[in-house]
């Protein structure tokens, strides 16, 4: 079992495939998104990752989690989550994940938080039908109606479909379609619509209910701790060393 992601949604936008069909796809950004620690059967009892996403400020930090993330050698994170993994498919602290850990074509899973509603009524919130709009209905139309009997049972039972608060709830949708990746800017564009608002980090994991591709990198695809810091300098040193090949020919 691979490890998911977290990814930051940025919003919907829309492409057309090779028939010429509008797909409206949801577009996630990984937004630097790091192994933070392992936990292993021996010292926590399960074998899982704990990831991290998003920059935060060092003063925004409490002392503890800026300990957690020095012993780690990452920068603070906004946002943590853990995913179950198996013990082959562990990865070191410090890894950063790129957007090929999914394939195109590609059954996910993604569960965030939805989009809050305030208080709604049973007609939006639960899709009652509502009353009769004659025959003695007057100005109720929208009302829930009965919620319970008289002297027996004598109370509403708990967990009745009532009016209430509407969202704000953590939904996981599951087969979803991974449309497209992007490597170079880290990017994640799935099918159809994914829960939450822009700017609600969001995990993604492969579907539990469909079988994963074989060609699935494992344990993931993604980048070692000192990977990133290696590759800058090589590509300043090109730069410069490019006007001067080209002066001498």
């Amino acid at each position: 079992m691979r490890t998911g992601v977290i990814a930051k949604k940025l919003g919907m936008t829309r492409f057309f495939d090779e028939a010429g069909v509008h797909v409206p796809v949801t577009v996630l950004s990984l937004d630097g998104c790091q192994v933070t620690a392992q936990r292993t059967k021996d010292k926590d009892g399960y074998v899982a990752l704990q990831l991290g996403v998003g920059a935060k400020k060092v003063k925004n930090t409490t002392k503890a989690m800026r300990g957690h993330f020095a012993k780690a050698l990452v920068e603070p994170k906004r946002h943590l989550a853990e995913f179950r993994v198996s013990e082959d498919n562990l990865i070191d602290v410090g890894a950063e994940f790129t957007a090929d850990h999914f394939l195109a074509g590609q059954p996910v899973d993604v569960t965030a938080l939805t989009v809050g509603k305030g208080f709604a009524g049973g007609m939006k919130r639960w899709n009652f039908g509502g009353l009769r709009a004659t025959h003695g209905v007057s100005l109720s139309h929208r009302s829930l109606g009965s919620t319970g009997n008289r002297q027996d049972p004598g109370k509403t039972f708990k967990n009745k479909k009532m009016a209430g608060h509407l969202g704000q709830e953590t939904v996981t949708t599951l087969n979803l379609t991974v449309f497209r990746v992007d490597v170079e800017r880290g990017l994640i564009l799935i099918k159809g619509a994914v829960p939450g608002t822009e700017g609600t980090y969001v995990k993604i994991r492969d579907a539990v209910k469909r079988s994963a591709p074989v060609e699935l990198p494992k344990p993931g695809a993604f980048k070692k701790a000192g990977e990133v810091a290696d590759v800058a300098p090589q590509v300043e040193v090109a730069a410069v060393e490019a006007p001067e090949a080209g002066t001498e020919g």
